[in-house]
């Protein structure tokens, strides 16, 4: 492991609809995805202070799932953002819960089937 604040490298969250996926990221998270071909990979960045943290993939070999790894958004409103999500055809999957000293979570069901999560501190 490395000295780094956050040890969480890159994240990439398959897709089989790269339009529907982007639109519905960019409106329920409030950012802007870049598009990326890299190959025959079709990407979209998310982005960062530090540049791209991570993307949406369309390619060979990877499939939306509710099983495996979940990737946590930070978010400042759960329930606002979880609205946005069910208003672009999301699905709560686990409302806005308290995790102690840690804050809340939530998990959510996004555009193209895979199980996203949450985090806030309030």
């Amino acid at each position: 492991m490395t000295d780094s604040p956050n040890p969480v490298a890159w994240f990439e969250i398959p897709v089989t609809n790269m339009a529907r996926a982007k639109a519905f990221y960019e409106h329920v998270l409030g950012t802007s995805l870049e598009p990326m071909q890299m190959g025959p990979a079709d990407m979209a960045m998310f982005p960062s202070a530090q540049g791209p943290a991570g993307c949406l993939i369309r390619t060979d070999g990877y499939t939306p799932s509710h099983d495996g790894t979940l990737v946590y958004f930070a978010a400042t409103d759960i329930n606002g953002t979880l609205a946005r999500a069910q208003g672009r055809g999301g699905k709560t999957l686990v409302p806005k819960m308290g995790i102690g000293d840690f804050g809340f979570i939530a998990h959510f069901e996004d555009s193209e089937g895979n199980r996203v999560a949450l985090h806030s501190q309030s």
